[in-house]
């Protein structure tokens, strides 16, 4: 079976279109999804939309728990628009009732096995969601996601896409569909076959423009959005 690996969306459905398109010439048949639905961006209602047409399952990001803080009066609403955008706004406006309390009650972590090949999904690391990993990581903080249990250890966060062979398993970072740090207009994802264990990060490049026009629509400040898409 080919497992696409996602994380990272970001409300990008512009993006997720192109992974999913790809994803489907190739014969995915199955989708892990690492977190961050929403966020940045402001269609998760598309997002989660494209998504039901698979077979996936979903742990909790970051943006997530970000959420249901803004939802619960928990944090200061122009804070994180001045951080992050309107996207959670948007999220909170375009998202059902039933969609956010599914949203807030995900797992943060998921352990699933498919053909005797066993999968830990995290969306930081496996201690913390909120942990950066990056490629130039020290090794201990690489080994730290080490596991005897799993074969592989998924997690994204970063927006940045690496693997790293560990003492007993393989750790991969999937990057960041909806907003990669390593090159505007491209979504980074990973495909692994159970078959024989082995894996790939993908790149499906997209057209930022109509994503531009709306953050600038949208945004007081379009700023880092707008420059991260066109790195």
């Amino acid at each position: 079976m080919k497992i696409a690996v996602i994380s990272d969306i970001h409300g990008n459905h512009y993006a997720l279109e192109s992974v999913l398109k790809e994803a489907r010439e190739i014969g995915v048949s199955k989708i892990f999804v690492l977190g961050d639905i929403v966020g940045y961006y402001y269609h998760p209602e598309k997002v989660l939309q494209m998504l039901s047409e698979w077979d996936y399952e979903l742990i909790k990001g970051n943006h997530e728990v970000i959420l249901q803080d803004l939802y619960e009066n928990k944090i200061d609403s122009e804070l994180l628009i001045e951080k992050y955008g309107r996207g959670h706004e948007y999220a909170l406006n375009n998202l059902d009732s039933n969609t956010l309390n599914r949203l807030f009650s995900l797992p943060k972590q998921k352990s699933i096995t498919i053909d005797q090949v066993s999968f830990q999904l995290n969306h930081g690391s496996t201690s913390s969601i909120d942990e950066y990993i990056y490629p130039d990581a020290p090794i201990s903080q690489l080994e730290r996601c080490n596991s005897e249990n799993h074969d592989f250890v998924l997690i994204g966060h970063s927006h940045y896409a690496f693997s790293y062979r560990c003492k007993n398993t393989t750790l991969i970072n999937c990057g960041s569909v909806g907003q990669s740090r390593q090159k505007g207009g491209n979504a980074y994802w990973v495909v692994i076959n159970t078959s024989n264990k082995s894996y790939e990060t993908k790149i499906s490049s997209y057209d930022t423009t109509k994503l531009i026009e709306e953050i600038k629509s949208i945004e007081m400040k379009a700023g880092y959005s707008v420059k991260i898409l066109t790195r």
